[in-house]
């Protein structure tokens, strides 16, 4: 499907899918909307511990590069998994503008090797900070209670339902701790609906700019 990179309204850019009418992240802001969602509401919970973190839809790497550079603000330890079955070109990584509009020019090597690095293979990015990335459809996760945060990234229900279906989240459920959350920007009521079906207790929370709500799910 043919792709372009695009500004979002906050500056920060995103990768568009022609075919679908469909953006990797919020046309209202990227960064705004991955600061919102998956640190605001779901690695701030975490503050001084160790978090295992499992990110459905790796994409653009905005996320985890977020996270690389907060969890150092809330004394963390992470170890980081980023499921991505289509991959995104080296051309199109050199396009985004995460670095330069996140102020992050001394971590930029950063950036870079996550997208440079190996698939399927665990490297250090810091002392406190491990990546893996797999190459993996999400329906082929099969990790049991090894997970304290799931950042539920993919594409909207609209496009790709079954992304979306209570077997997708019983996968999640699964694969997180006891007392564990999944965040997520989706707020409808069939993904709710999923969710619960799934065990998760479901609790509605404002959304980013431009989005009025947004689910985190919680395991008891």
């Amino acid at each position: 499907m043919e792709r372009e990179i695009i500004k979002t309204r906050d500056g920060s850019s995103t990768i568009h899918i022609k075919d679908w009418d469909e953006c990797y992240h919020s046309r209202f802001g990227a960064i705004q909307e991955a600061q919102h969602v998956f640190i605001k509401n779901g690695l701030s919970l975490f503050e001084n511990r160790s978090v295992s973190i499992l990110e459905i839809g790796f994409g653009t790497g905005l996320n985890a590069f977020i996270t690389f550079l907060e969890s150092q603000k809330l004394n963390q330890k992470i170890d980081y998994i980023g499921v991505e079955a289509y991959p995104i070109l080296a051309q199109e990584v050199k396009l985004l503008n995460y670095v330069s509009e996140l102020k992050a020019e001394t971590q930029r090597s950063i950036f870079e090797k996550m997208h440079e690095c190996n698939w399927d293979e665990k490297i250090a990015l810091r002392v406190d900070f491990n990546l893996t990335k797999r190459n993996q459809f999400f329906a082929a996760i099969d990790d049991f209670e090894k997970f304290d945060l799931i950042y539920f990234d993919a594409f909207g229900y609209d496009v790709q339902p079954e992304l979306w279906s209570a077997e997708i989240f019983e996968k999640m459920y699964n694969s997180l701790k006891k007392n564990s959350v999944l965040v997520t920007y989706a707020a409808r009521s069939v993904i709710k609906r999923s969710m619960y079906d799934a065990g998760f207790i479901v609790e509605k929370l404002p959304g980013a700019p431009g989005k009025r709500e947004m689910f985190r799910a919680r395991k008891g």
